[in-house]
């Protein structure tokens, strides 16, 4: 049985690599989408979205998780405490060096907590104190994003990955993740026939 190529814009899923990397054939070519980067994207958008809109919906943690930071990195995450409830993520201290979260964005989902609130106490070290979360959202967003995207090497039904083919297509920028890296790249036929001497 021959598969008619998809007229989406970014086609039909046709398999996935290494965990890592979906494999779409579109009407005059083929596309190979990184599914972490492009989940990051849409998680960011939705995100900026719902941060524009009503706010962003919280999601109260049933057993509160202790995060064990380094002193320096919780003094400096709690120093951004109500901000950061702002996001919908809400902390508070809990002994030298360790923060507790009762409760994350509930656009996150699962989310590496440990993971996240390091690195953005990493991304506030780097910024002015005078400069609020506000002011550098976009570097909020993208680190919250990250953390709670579809990671690399989960196996994706091909419904899933057709789904995250469609999403990406309504999203604006899908093609760059939060942090500026190519989320997919195309293949053209005529590209592909040169690389076999065909063209």
């Amino acid at each position: 049985m021959v598969r008619q190529p998809d007229s989406s814009p970014l086609g039909a899923a046709r398999a996935q690599l290494h965990t890592t990397y979906v494999v779409a054939e579109t009407a005059d070519g083929v596309v190979i989408v990184d599914q972490h980067a492009a989940h990051e994207r849409l998680v960011f958008e939705r995100i900026k979205a719902a941060l524009a809109s009503t706010g962003v919906a919280r999601q109260l943690l049933l057993v509160p998780e202790v995060v064990e930071l380094g002193s320096a990195e919780a003094d400096r995450v709690l120093a951004r405490a109500e901000e950061l409830g702002a996001l919908g993520l809400v902390l508070e201290a809990f002994g030298d060096g360790a923060v507790v979260v009762r409760e994350v964005p509930a656009l996150l989902g699962d989310t590496d907590l440990q993971g996240l609130l390091r690195d953005l106490a990493d991304d506030v070290a780097g910024f002015d104190q005078a400069l609020s979360l506000q002011d550098r959202l976009s570097e909020v967003c993208a680190t919250m994003a990250c953390h709670s995207s579809v990671r690399a090497g989960r196996v994706l039904s091909s419904a899933e990955m057709n789904a995250l083919l469609r999403e990406m297509e309504a999203t604006p920028h899908a093609g760059q993740c939060g942090h500026g890296r190519p989320t997919y790249v195309e293949l053209k036929l005529s590209d592909i026939e040169r690389l076999f001497g065909r063209r």
